[in-house]
């Protein structure tokens, strides 16, 4: 997912300040989701997504639970100590000159430019149209790539909260000395979980399980 903000990063750098350059640097953003979801790694938001379904399908929800959240705290913790470990080796090392990291960095503030109620409400759509990707996908056959890339511009492009991909840009500046651990954990880690746990879970979830429970008892009904 840290390639999420390289691509952007670098076309940033390499752009004018213009009112389109969001436009084209957003195309950068869905890098790492192309390379994660079709080299089938785990994701939280997309993996954990699905693992849903099954433990509403089962009768005996209880003994499904416990495997539910290890899979979400796994996926989770790993996910975000990845990202950091990439956003510490951008910022300390000369990978990228000095340009590019102006860029991580700008990204990176703008991630943690809003306040905690705003990066949950964000953190809803972001994970509602990522369980939406998710749905859509099995369907998808050969157009996988152009569904990744247009569901994961309009995150992008919305400045809306992935707990992932944010923490990348987030960690960067955590990396750089521009922010605190703090100001990361509570502004941004905390509230874009808690958004994209109830988007991906409550608003698709659920929905698209009851759609499937009720055409499978049509389909049981003599």
């Amino acid at each position: 997912m840290g390639l999420s903000l390289v691509a952007s990063g670098l076309i940033y750098a390499a752009l004018p300040a213009t009112p389109w350059r969001p436009l084209v640097v957003n195309l950068g953003y869905t890098m790492g989701f192309l390379i994660v979801i079709l080299g089938r790694q785990q994701l939280f938001t997309e993996n954990t997504v699905t693992a849903i379904l099954p433990l509403l399908d089962d009768p005996d929800k209880k003994q499904k639970i416990g495997n539910v959240v290890r899979l979400w705290i796994v996926v989770l913790v790993t996910n975000v100590v990845g990202t950091g470990i990439f956003a510490f080796g951008l910022q300390h090392t000369a990978i990228f000159g000095d340009d590019a990291k102006r860029a991580f960095l700008e990204i990176g503030i703008a991630t943690l430019a809003y306040d905690f109620g705003t990066v949950f409400l964000k953190g809803i759509v972001a994970g509602w149209i990522i369980a939406l990707l998710v749905w859509l996908l099995p369907s998808a056959e050969g157009s996988r790539v152009a569904v990744i890339i247009i569901l994961t511009y309009v995150i992008g492009l919305g400045n809306l909260s992935h707990v992932i991909a944010g923490s990348g840009d987030a960690l960067y500046a955590v990396a750089a000395g521009a922010t605190s651990w703090s100001r990361y954990a509570l502004g941004f880690l905390v509230p874009s979980l808690l958004g994209n746990s109830l988007g991906g879970v409550l608003l698709v979830s659920l929905l698209n399980y009851a759609q499937v429970a009720v055409k499978s008892e049509e389909e049981t009904t003599p």
